[in-house]
């Protein structure tokens, strides 16, 4: 069994003076593991145990920790003299602009803050400014932030959500004490892949936005329907809403343009994060000029306030040129790379869970991927609360962990497959998850 005494030890200090001990309740873990280095696709912990990665730090680890050419791009941009200044434009800001732009057919322009969270919440600010409506759609089993617009209806318990409604909405249930009743009647959830749903919302209230992630990616991936985006970017033209994808998660991990390149729709904005600096804080909201230019709208009454000491701060935005660098060399030649890694693995978990005779579906996009312990893949979060063996993921990620590799320890948590990875590491990790198995089911009989 290995020793988690140090990360203990460390838990135990921080709960002195920080509330739960970790300035991101997300962060906590059963057993708490407290990593203190990472080199590519390996972490180490406090106590020097040694995993295989892929949780990626919930995404933006697309290259790997420490990759060389993000590092030379950060130690450069501090050797030059450059700082916060908090006056004027950058000319760094500028390039990740014209750079990011130049990638989104669609987009005219691009706006950055410092995180996800900011960035859905300037994006719901501007559609709302926009269409002089109040109203907001998001998913049921969808992450878009912690603020008050958002923080809701993510991983609900079918017992308090009750039976599927459809047409209709789910009543707002926060994941956040501290969300006034009056802003949650502003706010309506929806399954996802239900397009019937948006529109008897649509129908019943003044809706100002759909914000949806393409693919729900905090409840490992549910995919959308064959034509449900492309139908839910119809309606928003007939009806007078704004569509607005979620791409923090989905965005520079699976393509360049994001999941609107691969699925060819452009939405009205998109907000990104995580990926596009590998593991520094950017985020971005980008769209056509038609929108974006709200933030310096002419009319001062219409003007959407976009305002943060830290955007575009020069380190993460040198970070993100040097990942697109990488992202976009020799012809965006890594995402090929991630379907081999990520078909490799796919296939081999695939295996050992049929030779078992475990049930399990694997659900993949490129380099990201969860097993779903139910006989087919879930079309939202009632069909996933409803079949999927929680206990059982749960049980296989701790095994793991005694293997040395890093599934983050939450059943259905997606898993990423970075840069920095071989074959090597996959078949490493296909050995230890073939060995983690059979513990769980030998512990289970």
């Amino acid at each position: 069994m290995k020793s988690f005494t140090r990360s203990k030890q460390i838990l135990d200090h921080n709960r002195r003076f920080i509330p739960g001990g970790i300035s991101s309740t997300n962060r906590h873990t059963s057993p708490t593991v407290c990593f203190t280095r990472g080199r590519g696709s390996r972490l180490w912990d406090a106590d020097e145990n040694e995993y295989i990665d892929y949780h990626a730090a919930f995404g933006p680890q697309v290259l790997g920790y420490h990759h060389p050419k993000i590092e030379q791009a950060v130690l450069e941009t501090l050797e030059t003299g450059s700082d916060l200044f908090g006056s004027g434009p950058s000319e760094i800001e500028g390039q990740l602009a014209e750079r990011i732009c130049s990638n989104l057919s669609w987009a005219d322009r691009v706006a950055f803050l410092n995180t996800g969270s900011e960035a859905t919440a300037a994006a719901i600010r501007l559609a709302r400014a926009a269409t002089g409506k109040d109203h907001l759609i998001v998913m049921q089993g969808g992450y878009n932030g912690w603020h008050n617009d958002v923080a809701c209806n993510l991983m609900t318990p079918v017992d308090q959500l009750g039976a599927r409604r459809s047409p209709g909405e789910y009543e707002f249930h926060p994941i956040s004490a501290g969300i006034p009743e009056m802003h949650q009647q502003l706010v309506h959830a929806v399954n996802f892949n239900d397009l019937d749903s948006v529109r008897w919302v649509v129908e019943h209230y003044e809706v100002a936005a759909v914000l949806l992630e393409p693919i729900l990616q905090n409840v490992g991936l549910i995919k959308p329907q064959p034509g449900y985006l492309k139908a839910l970017r119809k309606l928003s033209e007939e009806m007078g809403f704004l569509l607005i994808f979620d791409e923090v998660k989905t965005g520079f991990r699976h393509a360049i343009g994001g999941y609107a390149q691969i699925e060819d729709i452009a939405p009205d904005l998109a907000v990104y994060g995580k990926a596009v600096a590998n593991g520094y804080p950017l985020a971005a909201v980008a769209g056509p000029a038609r929108w974006m230019d709200y933030f310096f709208h002419e009319d001062t009454s219409k003007r959407v306030l976009l305002a943060g000491t830290y955007n575009a701060h020069p380190v993460p935005t040198a970070a993100a040129l040097a990942t697109t660098d990488v992202l976009l060399e020799n012809d965006a030649e890594v995402y090929k790379r991630f379907e081999v890694l990520g078909a490799r693995i796919e296939q081999g978990l695939s295996g050992i869970y049929s030779s078992a005779g475990v049930q399990a579906t694997i659900v993949r996009q490129g380099s990201a991927f969860v097993t779903y312990f139910m006989d087919h893949a879930p079309v939202d979060w009632h069909d996933l609360a409803s079949n999927h063996d929680y206990s059982f993921d749960e049980r296989l990620r701790h095994a793991l962990l005694e293997h040395g590799v890093f599934f983050f320890p939450l059943p259905t948590k997606q898993c990423s497959i970075s840069a920095s990875h071989t074959e090597n590491d996959i078949d490493q990790t296909l050995k230890a998850a073939d060995l983690a198995l059979s513990e769980v089911m030998t512990s289970q009989s």
